[in-house]
């Protein structure tokens, strides 16, 4: 067997290595580079003393739309990183959560990839996903709430692909300008909800958990994109319902 062809790959793996690690930051900062060829890398030096959980993050805009595309399997470690070869372009925003003792989390500031000037010189193998587990998303709590609407009952959207027979929810359903409005129920004995909303695939997305409003909406960019969503509206930790809805394609 020929000893250069054999060492030629591992010299790559060092080098991207090296680089990688030599470029990132200090959490909650971190690193963003486009290695070209589809690849983003993203590294950090972890100087927390107990994280609990690191998940990575990618939306279109630096705002809304942050979907978690990997939870990394040792969160404590003191330096790590991911390659992204899945990012459907490379000006994408992409941001950490951290997840810290006693309950307390931490986001990144968003960063969009800065290309790598020493690309040119390297040769980035290519690297398989295997071992990635899918990630849990993360809670959000709805402690305070901006802006409210006055619509106290449903006004659902006419749905195009509206199956027969189909009912909107009189908690969850989607207004005439086409958020998803939350209407719990309002009775003097305050009770508890929570609300999973999950996919067509039913893949969950996120969760509302200790809901304070008893009526506001969400805006649809939370969702993704357009078509069936479901979820399951909690309360007191028994399941009230599980139901629907539909956002059209309009943005």
């Amino acid at each position: 067997m020929n000893m250069k062809k054999l060492a030629l790959p591992f010299t790559f793996f060092f080098i991207f290595t090296a680089n990688l690690l030599l470029a990132q930051d200090t959490l909650p900062n971190f690193m963003v580079k486009n290695a070209g060829n589809n690849r983003i890398l993203i590294g950090w030096v972890n100087n927390y003393e107990t994280v609990t959980q690191i998940s990575i993050q990618r939306s279109f805009d630096s705002l809304t739309g942050y979907k978690t595309i990997l939870t990394v399997a040792d969160p404590s470690s003191p330096q790590n990183g991911y390659v992204d070869a899945k990012a459907t372009n490379d000006h994408m925003f992409y941001r950490l959560f951290i997840l810290l003792d006693k309950g307390r989390y931490v986001f990144s500031p968003a960063k969009k990839p800065v290309l790598d000037t020493a690309r040119n010189t390297q040769t980035i193998p290519q690297r398989t996903t295997d071992s990635i587990r899918k990630t849990n998303p993360f809670y959000v709590k709805l402690d305070s709430l901006l802006g409210k609407d006055t619509i106290a009952s449903p006004n659902a959207v006419n749905i195009k692909n509206r199956p027969a027979g189909y009912v909107p929810s009189l908690y969850v359903f989607t207004n005439k300008d086409g958020y998803v409005k939350v209407n719990l129920p309002g009775e003097d004995k305050p009770k508890k909800y929570s609300i999973k909303f999950f996919d067509a695939e039913q893949t969950l997305l996120f969760e509302l958990k200790e809901v304070k409003e008893r009526s506001f909406k969400l805006d649809k960019a939370n969702f993704y994109h357009a078509g069936w969503f479901f979820f399951e509206l909690y309360e007191d930790e028994k399941l009230l319902e599980r139901h629907k809805f539909y956002l059209e394609k309009d943005f």
